[in-house]
């Protein structure tokens, strides 16, 4: 198949998939948008929001739709790196087996991943840049798709660990999950009192997922468009000559070359996803938001002013 048939065949499948996961996610349509984006990337996602905004169901959903194994972490204050990632047992004939832990899944949902350790954090770190895991000296790959798909509650600090920033710049987006609408809580009281169970099919395999994950980074980007992206990055970091005033007084850090690299990779997903063959400034601009929000730290004015990183990320666009 050519590419370009392909990416038209791609864009089908995108909308039955969405109409798939709507039988059970009510609205959230910029939330599931995202989450597709950093799948079909092939990066990770980070969720944001308050208890009972489905994050978990969302994940859930997503792994059926796509038929991909589909694996939960809880993270608690006592989890250990080996109850992630398994451990050696002695068998019967007195040798050493290893058991896998939960980690061996193509979708992985780190439930309130902030909630652990920074010791069990670290424990997927290997697994998010390697596709691969490390335990008692032996290496294990993981099966492909991969992807790590973690929520965090903005609302609690009481008991929990922050991310580091080397963790955080793994997740390719930061998305923000709202309270929905009026009309769309009324849908979902409606939809989730009765005694109804939607189906959800799979529409795809794991080589399908695999073949499309390389067709999105064979997609040509002309020079104007990464340089823009780039531009942009920079931008971001105070210390540089491009910073504009609004970053040099309310940001601490920018982005560093890793959101160039997810810009462009998501603006050229972004151009798949809606038909077309080739990224331009606006895919990147789509984008921009969910890939910088978490890359960027705002000083104490800032926090003093009440100006949000979305607000500064906008003006830079």
């Amino acid at each position: 198949m050519s590419d370009v048939a392909a990416v038209e065949q791609l864009v089908k499948k995108h909308k039955a998939l969405k109409n798939e996961i709507s039988k059970v996610i009510i609205g959230q349509e910029e939330v599931v948008k995202q989450v597709l984006l950093s799948i079909f990337s092939g990066g990770h996602a980070l969720l944001i929001g308050v208890p009972g905004l489905a994050k978990t169901l969302l994940v859930n959903t997503l792994a059926q739709a796509l038929g991909l194994d589909f694996k939960r972490i809880q993270f608690t204050p006592d989890l250990m790196p080996s109850d992630i990632l398994g451990s050696e047992i002695l068998n019967e004939n007195r040798q050493f087996k290893f058991i896998k832990g939960p980690i061996f899944a193509n979708i992985i949902l780190a439930d309130e991943i902030n909630r652990t350790p920074p010791k069990t954090q670290a424990a997927l770190l290997e697994a998010m840049q390697e596709r691969a895991v490390t335990v008692a000296g032996q290496h294990y790959k993981l099966s492909l798709p991969y992807f790590v798909l973690a929520t965090q509650n903005p609302i609690e600090q009481e008991g929990t660990y922050p991310l580091p920033e080397a963790q955080l710049d793994r997740f390719m987006f930061a998305i923000n999950l709202e309270y929905p609408s009026f009309s769309e809580e009324v849908d979902i009281v409606k939809a989730t009192t009765t005694d109804i169970t939607a189906t959800v099919n799979p529409l795809f395999s794991a080589q399908e997922i695999i073949d499309f994950q390389h067709l999105i980074r064979r997609i040509p980007v002309a020079d104007n468009v990464i340089e823009y992206a780039v531009q942009l990055v920079g931008k971001t970091r105070p210390d540089s000559t491009q910073a504009p005033d609004i970053v040099k007084n309310y940001i601490d850090w920018g982005a560093g070359p890793r959101a160039s690299q997810n810009l462009i990779l998501a603006a050229k997903a972004n151009a798949a996803l809606n038909g077309k063959f080739s990224p331009d400034s606006s895919d990147v601009q789509e984008v921009a938001t969910g890939i910088l929000r978490h890359r960027m730290i705002k000083n104490y004015k800032a926090e003093a002013e009440g100006l949000t990183i979305e607000a500064i990320i906008q003006s830079l666009l």
